[in-house]
């Protein structure tokens, strides 16, 4: 019935003003994947308010079953594009994992992800945690509050075992900078040793978003980072805390991305145009009139196709809220951001960030000059391709001159100390200088040799 529904929209729209100058698709029928997160919402809200039908595009989405097997998909063709975490892209294109060109010309959000612990590890977390005149946790809360329970764990002979989504994904990096700044070391990798659990304090494995409540309940980790609704449910399933979302992490911060192959948008540039024009309104629509829209889109996302969640456990951090403990409910606003602060501009610097990561954590094992950086975030994030579909809406009044960054060089001003948590600034065109400047992780010419980092 949807794809009934698609083709007469498709055909009613062919008479309105937005559809006066459809592009010559060089290929009209797309499959884009997508995990069950909240913010793969551009792409649902896309195809549900008819935004890939007015681009003249009949599009299927696809839930995948985890993020390996949504870029094999994009790679081997069976999936045109996909919602995907920011360093798949990156870390396919400099072939780490594995080997292939991988662009993205959208971003697709900004924050939207938090680390939560168990009930027992947060109970043994409160005391290290200071507290407001009302007695609620002061909140950003520091991994420093975690530290004394890691050691406990360790002289007891016991591993500390942490959830995370994929070796490349936001949320390694986000619960490795987490740790880190409070103390603890999340472990290196090298290219004989991928587990990533080198020298660590706190063990940090993969686990599938949707499966990171379950796992914690059975124990087999202690607590997890992940993207909505996946904190939440812990909240009200009754099994855990969220201890800080990555807002308070790092402020705006980029999150996923939505990717193609380099093979793809050469191929078939106009259809990339008409895709991305798509996914620009659908951002502009989930942000618009200070997220007016949000209930609507967070209905769309409980369906069983999309997300699958209840909707009140969407709506409880995509509405401009949080909730931490049970009835612990803070303003939030900016949890999901989706088109304000230039949320959907590929920047070459948050493709920056990605790679200090990981050469941070020994995913890139050598020294690599500030160079490398810049020419590796050009060769996968396309402003240029995001500009001339901006360009395209607003020509045809579907979308405001203001809103895009015309004139951007491709990096955001430096991110201020204050705007993340250790107090350490980012500016993405000294990546080195960047990653001299954080206190645990690779530096220089520092290498992960057998259990040891040298140089």
């Amino acid at each position: 019935m949807k794809r009934i529904a698609s083709l007469l929209a498709a055909t009613t729209m062919l008479v309105t003003p937005a559809m006066a100058e459809l592009l010559d698709l060089e290929k009209d029928e797309l499959t884009f994947g997508f995990i069950k997160l909240t913010d793969m919402a551009p792409l649902a809200v896309a195809y549900e308010q008819g935004f890939f039908d007015d681009e003249g595009l009949f599009v299927t989405l696809e839930a995948q079953a985890n993020w390996k097997v949504l870029l094999d998909g994009v790679i081997d063709g069976q999936l045109d594009g996909a919602h995907m975490l920011a360093g798949q892209p990156l870390a396919a294109t400099i072939g780490f994992g594995t080997k292939a060109h991988i662009v993205t010309p959208f971003s697709m959000d900004l924050n939207g992800n938090g680390i939560t612990v168990s009930n027992q590890i947060w109970e043994q977390m409160k005391p290290n945690v200071p507290l407001d005149a009302e007695g609620k946790p002061i909140h950003p809360i520091s991994a420093a509050a975690l530290a004394p329970v890691v050691e406990s764990y360790k002289t007891e002979g016991k591993p500390f075992n942490m959830g995370m989504v994929f070796p490349v994904s936001t949320h390694n990096y986000e619960l490795r900078y987490w740790l880190a700044a409070g103390g603890l070391e999340p472990g290196y990798y090298s290219p004989e040793n991928i587990t990533g659990q080198i020298g660590a304090d706190v063990l940090l494995s993969v686990t599938p978003p949707p499966q990171m409540p379950a796992t914690m309940e059975a124990g087999t980790i202690y607590g997890y980072s992940v993207g909505e609704p996946w904190n939440q449910q812990a909240v009200a399933k009754g099994i855990g805390v969220p201890v800080i979302t990555d807002y308070e992490l790092w402020k705006n911060n980029p999150e996923k991305v939505f990717g193609i192959t380099d093979e793809f948008a050469r191929e078939n540039p106009n259809t990339t145009l008409a895709v991305v024009k798509a996914l620009i309104r659908a951002a502009m629509w989930l942000d618009e009139n200070d997220n007016a829209n949000r209930m609507t889109a967070v209905e769309m996302l409980s369906q069983p196709e999309y997300v699958g969640a209840d909707a009140d456990v969407i709506a409880a951090s995509m509405t401009g809220t949080f909730e931490y403990e049970k009835g612990d409910v803070r303003e939030v606003p900016d949890f999901n951001v989706f088109f304000r602060y230039n949320a959907t501009y590929p920047y070459y610097s948050d493709a920056v960030w990605y790679l200090t990561q990981m050469r941070r954590w020994g995913q890139i094992a050598e020294a690599k000059p500030n160079t490398w950086y810049d020419e590796v975030a050009r060769s996968v994030y396309k402003p240029e391709i995001y500009l001339q579909a901006a360009r395209l809406l607003v020509e045809e009044g579907l979308a405001n001159e203001a809103d895009f960054p015309w004139d951007s060089d491709g990096y955001k001003a430096p991110t201020p100390a204050a705007d993340i948590i250790d107090g350490i600034a980012y500016d993405g065109k000294a990546p080195n200088a960047y990653l001299e400047s954080l206190p645990i992780g690779l530096k220089g010419d520092q290498k992960v040799i057998g259990t040891e980092i040298q140089g």
